[in-house]
């Protein structure tokens, strides 16, 4: 008896095509029945195919349409994801509205530790911001210096990853188009990234800004771009044998599983996505108080070790459980904790549906 074999459409950028469809993904995943076949973007998608799965990361009203035409004749087709979905994480606000939506749901806590998002406020005169009295008035009652300012549009383009750590209110004076600013939470210089494909959840620490004194604050004015802030942390590891320490990943405990398991578990019901991640610090002063910074759609699962196995087995579950239609992860995710040198621990729940339709 033949095995079916399944095929799976994707169309992708160049540079994440490069990245993602590696030659070791494309073997792993034909040893399991599945094929991985590069969509013609010059093409109409409806004439190509047919295939059982479409993945995509590409967006506008052009692709959309495209998407759904396929659909009409190819109704057994799955896609991942429906671009409705996506959009939602191209604003930096509507991004994290998401988490506070999940936070006051039953289960989404453990005992121990909660969580949330930063203060944040959209400014769409940022350049106004400069004067100090503007600043006392528009901002002052919900922020604090020092800041993070972030555009308002995050669609993946070199201007959206621009960011400022801004110290005093002539920081603002350069920018000029709508601006997102994030209060600055002390965080041990240490950001966590939670990856998610489908069920699976792999969460790695990695190195962020430095803390800020109020002592180290009264010295600083205007602002600093990220790139500038870690040179700012090279000289500070020179100059400062505890902040040195402080950075060193072996000492830093890792989240609770239970707490970064039912965040993941919230967004990706919430948001209807199986590709994602989000960024999380722990707030220094709280101590068991984890904020969610940033969201992003499809990211970079090649950094993640053993991707092509986790990617793999998404794929499979999802071609091999067109039944199950219904969006839910109430069975639990498999989890894994990976520290800095990589060490896997999982767990894994079985998961009772995968896909949309769009």
């Amino acid at each position: 008896m033949t095995t079916k074999r399944f095929s799976i459409g994707y169309a992708l950028l160049m540079k994440k095509q490069k990245s993602f469809v590696q030659e070791s993904l494309v073997n792993l995943a034909k040893e399991r029945g599945i094929d991985l076949v590069k969509i013609d973007t010059n093409k109409p998608l409806k004439d190509q195919g047919p295939f059982d799965c479409v993945l995509h990361k590409l967006y506008g009203d052009e692709w959309k349409k495209q998407l759904s035409e396929y659909l009409i004749r190819n109704p057994n087709a799955i896609v991942i994801d429906v671009p409705d979905s996506i959009q939602r994480l191209h604003n930096r606000i509507t991004m994290l509205d998401v988490v506070s939506e999940i936070e006051n749901e039953s289960g989404t806590e453990t005992e121990t530790a909660s969580f949330g998002i930063p203060k944040q406020v959209v400014v769409y005169e940022p350049e106004k911001m400069k004067d100090v009295k503007a600043w006392s008035e528009e901002l002052e009652l919900k922020l604090k210096f020092p800041v993070i300012a972030k555009p308002l549009v995050a669609d993946g383009s070199a201007k959206s990853h621009k960011m400022l750590l801004i110290f005093s209110s002539e920081g603002f004076e350069n920018l000029k188009s709508p601006t997102v600013v994030q209060e600055f939470v002390n965080h041990g210089g240490v950001i966590f990234k939670v990856y998610v494909v489908g069920k699976y959840v792999k969460c790695v620490k990695r190195k962020s800004l430095p803390d800020i004194t109020e002592e180290k604050l009264d010295g600083l004015q205007g602002c600093l771009s990220f790139s500038q802030v870690s040179n700012m942390t090279s000289y500070e590891r020179d100059n400062d044998g505890k902040y040195y320490k402080m950075l060193d990943l072996e000492d830093v405990e890792m989240p609770p599983i239970s707490l970064i398991t039912n965040i993941a578990c919230g967004l990706r019901k919430a948001m209807k996505l199986h590709l994602f991640n989000f960024d999380v610090i722990r707030d220094t002063k709280v101590g068991d108080r984890y904020l969610v910074i940033d969201i992003n759609y499809f990211p970079g699962y090649a950094k993640m070790p053993g991707y092509e196995t986790v990617v793999t087995d998404f794929f499979w579950d999802i071609l091999n459980k067109k039944e199950a239609r219904s969006f839910t992860c109430e069975k639990g995710l498999m989890m894994m904790l990976v520290d800095s040198n990589n060490n896997d621990n999982g767990r894994c729940g079985e998961d009772t549906g995968e896909v949309e339709k769009v």
